[in-house]
């Protein structure tokens, strides 16, 4: 089967002394399935983001979240991570950079992906402090650096400008799936790898 025809998927669980976590995506998807972290306003970001990214993802938490949401949502991106890892394989043919800005009212992000294969994050955002829904506002950097370390990804994420920290995640979240939408799209002009070291995936 080709790679255009070829369904991209994973599924993977993860379950430590602080959460358990089940996810399953399919990267030629619509944004269906449903998103239970316990924690609502991440089940709204990851909404958004498989909604905008074109990504059918099904998600199911539990965690001590009597201790705050840090490592739901940590271990959360930590799983989705992987699973956009897998579903990628050798990451051949894939169209591999995505870039996007995204307003939200007053607020707007920007957003570029290299699916790489090196890690790294540079994250630049003045949120306000405190916490909407459950999730402190300080953890949308956690989210995506952990995110970008388990799916090897390069992501450059910086909210320009907003006052209001509910627009301005959204905005990062929304820009980060368009991006990602971009990257992970098939080329049909790439017939392999598109690096000249032959590999995306170390």
């Amino acid at each position: 089967m080709s790679a255009s025809a070829a369904k991209r998927t994973a599924t993977i669980e993860r379950r430590t002394g602080e959460t358990d976590v089940r996810l399953s995506l399919t990267l030629e998807g619509s944004g269906a399935g449903t998103r239970e972290t316990g924690v609502g306003f991440l089940d709204h970001m990851l909404d958004l983001l498989a909604r905008h990214g074109r990504i059918d993802l099904d998600v199911k938490v539990s965690g001590d979240l009597q201790t705050g949401a840090h490592h739901t949502a940590e271990d959360t991106a930590i799983v989705l991570g992987q699973a956009l890892d897998e579903a990628l394989g050798q990451r051949s043919g894939i169209v591999r950079y995505g870039s996007a800005t995204v307003p939200m009212d007053e607020a707007r992000a920007s957003c570029a992906v290299d699916i790489s294969g090196r890690p790294f994050t540079a994250f630049d955002a003045q949120l306000p402090p405190g916490s909407t829904g459950g999730f402190e506002h300080e953890l949308t950097e956690e989210f995506f650096r952990a995110l970008a370390n388990a799916a090897k990804l390069t992501l450059h994420l910086r909210v320009q400008a907003g006052s209001n920290a509910h627009h301005m995640i959204e905005a990062a979240f929304k820009a980060f799936a368009r991006a990602l939408r971009q990257a992970v799209a098939i080329d049909p002009s790439e017939s392999g790898v598109p690096s000249t070291k032959g590999t995306l995936t170390a």
